[in-house]
């Protein structure tokens, strides 16, 4: 309205305003009070996209409104990581527990057991007599299972009945093998026979079942023995926390499908926890659950609070996308490029809602898993693992904010699409070295035995690592198969190591040297930035420049952050 005022009060004086006919006069008000408008609404548009991309701390000095945001992520780091520590101590013992009785299945029903596992297996047998020995080892262990381990462990019952072991034999249903004539006649169908086995009536039941043992080794497959055990976790006391009752699924194999004369016995164990129906604690302090289960209550109410602040600032950057869009279609006639667009899309935003969904379903399921309603440990672990992951790579965002913390962020960001597009091709070489070694290789070295050991194996190389023990572990009993190994590692190596490899880091090299010189010459200006500094004909001006090098904006893409300074230049921050 000062405008407006000024120019009313000054018409008289000026000599053509003053020869305006009252129709004129009036078109002429109508027209400064249009123009006044569209001045306020280009303020009050800029206005809010300054705000808009202002850091917390900045938004602060500007209306003195509390960084609730940044509040709430911190609180939230402070308290998914407390979560994920008391999480994962209780899964160590859970997991620590599992291990220790696989270990002591092994040594109780494995006849010559070494302690270590050979490979996959636990042991070989080599002799039939090995094998009776051993089958009969482990019949006889189980029924002297009570006298022998140390532990709470015991045999499954259900509705007050043992559960009885079972044996199984699978075999060729006819067969004659005669391998000095070279002739051999096998009906491949497979039959299996089982039986079952109680310990409390072993005299009797061997007598019955003398025939089942008769085992005629070129036709049997298999022989699998499949038994239920129960024990209690009790080393959970300690950390006054509920023992869980456990039952154990024990299944005993021994391997003849190679026939090679080498038998393997593999013990395989499949745990499952519930909660002790009968129980009674004394002489400690039970730990109170409800203070846990109100703390994962807790956790919770913040990651939901986290993630409606960030949608809502999602659904905030989408409306002054379109006034700003909308804008500069009506006064410019000019759409806003992509790269400002984007500006507006705030993948940090994104990233901290998944985060907050992962770690709420994270805490439900701990939750359950305290109320012995779940046992999913493993499943709490990666939700509660990969949240907490998210929550402090968000962090950097914040980062971003200083000039000096922030060269990682925009370094990534500049050399992320040329470094997808460069793994892509050197995928493909990969791939075919990965299968060229796994068909080639895999039956002579064990590092080469399946498709992902050979991935692993590569990777391994590409890092210089294990380099000799590739070379020196290679059967050379085939010369043919060595010398191919030997052109094939090498070539490999130097390819991935001398070329691959150093390329890839040039890549990124260059993306620094980029960024560095853009901090010290100053980013490419954008329509948004001209627009935030009131270029109101966005020419291609060299002043840019000078103003990019005092205030670190730029690209959006490469933009960064530091403390406002007194005049109105504005940073961007996506």
């Amino acid at each position: 309205m000062e405008l407006l005022v000024q120019y009313h009060d000054g018409s008289e004086s000026v000599g053509p305003l003053g020869n305006l006919s009252k129709e004129d006069y009036m078109f002429y008000l109508v027209f400064l009070s249009t123009m006044s408008q569209g001045i306020i609404k280009e303020e009050i548009l800029r206005d809010d996209l300054k705000y808009y991309f202002m850091s917390p701390c900045e938004k602060y000095r500007a209306r003195r409104q509390l960084p609730w945001k940044l509040g709430v992520q911190i609180l939230k780091i402070v308290m998914i990581t407390s979560q994920l520590i008391l999480f994962g101590l209780n899964n160590q013992l859970v997991v620590s527990y599992k291990e220790e009785n696989a270990m002591t299945f092994k040594n109780l029903f494995l006849k010559d057991y070494s302690g270590v596992d050979e490979e996959d297996y636990s042991v070989a047998l080599y002799s039939q007599q090995a094998v009776y020995d051993s089958l009969f080892y482990v019949l006889d262990q189980y029924r002297q299972l009570g006298r022998l381990s140390v532990g709470p462990i015991s045999y499954a019952e259900e509705d007050g009945k043992l559960l009885p072991l079972v044996i199984c034999k699978e075999y060729y249903k006819r067969g004659n093998v005669e391998p000095s004539d070279d002739a051999y006649d096998i009906d491949a169908q497979l039959e299996k026979v089982c039986m079952t086995h109680d310990p409390t009536n072993v005299s009797q039941w061997k007598a019955e079942n003398v025939s089942f043992f008769n085992l005629e080794f070129y036709r049997l497959v298999d022989i699998k023995i499949t038994f239920q055990l129960k024990g209690i976790n009790l080393q959970t006391v300690r950390s006054h926390e509920l023992p869980d009752c456990y039952v154990f699924f024990v299944t005993i194999t021994f391997d003849n499908q190679c026939h090679s004369g080498k038998i393997k016995i593999f013990l395989d164990i499949d745990a499952l926890s519930s909660a002790c129906k009968n129980w009674m604690i004394s002489g400690t302090a039970q730990k109170n659950t409800h203070y846990l289960l109100v703390f994962d209550g807790f956790v919770i109410l913040v990651c939901l609070t986290s993630a409606v602040l960030c949608t809502r600032s999602i659904v905030l950057a989408v409306k002054l996308l379109q006034r700003f869009s909308r804008f500069f279609r009506e006064n410019y006639n000019h759409k806003v490029c992509e790269t400002d667009q984007k500006e507006f899309l705030n993948g940090w935003y994104v990233l901290v809602i998944v985060s907050d969904a992962m770690a709420i379903v994270g805490s439900i399921l701990k939750m359950e898993i305290q109320a012995k309603s779940l046992t999913s440990y493993d499943v709490c672990s990666i939700f509660l693992g990969t949240s907490t992951l998210m929550v402090w790579v968000g962090v950097i965002r914040y980062l971003g904010y200083f000039q000096k913390y922030n060269v990682l962020i925009l370094t990534m960001k500049t050399a992320f699409p040329k470094v997808i597009r460069f793994c892509c091709c050197a995928g493909m070489i990969y791939l075919g070295y990965t299968f060229c070694g796994w068909i080639v290789l895999g039956p002579y070295h064990e590092k080469f035995e399946g498709l992902s050991r050979v991935a692993e194996s590569l990777f391994s190389l590409v890092n210089g690592d294990d380099m000799y023990t590739t070379f020196a572990q290679l059967k050379d009993k085939n010369s043919l198969v060595w010398l191919f190994s030997r052109v094939y590692l090498y070539s490999f190596i130097s390819l991935f190591i001398y070329m691959v490899l150093s390329l890839f880091i040039a890549l990124i090299t260059d993306a620094y040297d980029t960024i560095k010189n853009y901090q010290k010459n100053g980013f490419p200006m954008t329509d948004l930035q001209r627009f935030l500094r009131e270029q109101k004909d966005f020419p291609p001006s060299e002043e840019g420049s000078e103003m990019d090098t005092e205030t670190g904006m730029g690209h959006p893409a490469l933009c960064c952050c530091r403390r406002a300074p007194s005049n109105d230049d504005i940073i961007l921050i996506s």
